[in-house]
């Protein structure tokens, strides 16, 4: 049986519950295997997460877990917003303090309408869509994707949803009419700012486009953007010593 909150747990590499490692350790220790067999090679975050840019989710974000940090990174990009703050006040801090959503708010979890499993789905469907934006994920990629989520080892039933999305169209009416609640629709941006860094036209053309279609405005958009930036560090950075 599908579980949702896992399966987005995984996909932002969150601690598993009850061991010290992350899917993406154990996505990382397939790495000689995936060295040896150049059809393995195709790395799950890369594709998922945009760490083919040379960045990765890190910090409070991973030790939150997959929904509680999609909804803290859009309440706070939120509270921002609000507060009036500018967008690069957040940019300049390495990691931001990261809380989960307040249980009061239309951002916690506990909120949604349509269901915390549906919503949770939605957010999944929304990261598969941003890792598909550029086109780059055809035949050949897929076959990548599907060895290497075997390595991974996130279970035959996640391996099948995301396999069985990874092949859907883009269908961005169906993924948008997923938001039921403004607060929904700026998790649904964040999730998707998550997946990639927008360095290319394509990729930076679908966020725009995500965020229009969504009724965002330009400078909640823009907090969002720094606030998902300062959450995202390099690949091999030195981890922060406050975590």
């Amino acid at each position: 049986m599908l579980d949702p909150k896992k399966l987005l747990d995984d996909l932002l590499g969150s601690q598993i519950p009850g061991t010290g490692s992350t899917v993406r350790d154990k996505a990382g220790q397939a790495v000689q295997m995936a060295k040896d067999n150049p059809l393995a090679a195709g790395a799950l975050a890369a594709v998922l997460l945009g760490t083919g840019a040379g960045r990765q989710v890190t910090g409070a974000a991973v030790k939150l877990g997959g929904l509680a940090a999609i909804g803290g990174l859009a309440y706070k990009a939120y509270q921002n917003y609000k507060n009036g703050a500018h967008p690069a006040q957040a940019s300049t801090t390495a990691e931001p303090e990261l809380l989960p959503p307040p249980a009061d708010t239309a951002f916690h979890p506990s909120q949604a309408p349509q269901g915390e499993d549906e919503f949770t789905l939605t957010l999944v469907r929304a990261m598969i869509s941003a890792a598909k934006a550029d086109g780059h994920v055809d035949d050949d990629e897929r076959k990548k994707i599907a060895d290497k989520l075997k390595l991974a080892g996130v279970g035959p039933h996640a391996e099948e949803f995301l396999m069985t999305e990874l092949q859907r169209p883009l269908d961005l009416d169906t993924l948008v009419a997923g938001a039921k609640t403004d607060a929904q629709k700026l998790e649904l941006y964040t999730a998707s700012r998550l997946t990639i860094d927008p360095d290319t036209r394509t990729e930076r053309g679908y966020l725009d486009l995500l965020a229009g279609r969504l009724g965002l405005p330009d400078s909640l958009v823009d907090h969002v953007e720094a606030t998902v930036s300062a959450a995202k560090a390099p690949v091999g950075a030195a981890p922060n010593p406050r975590w």
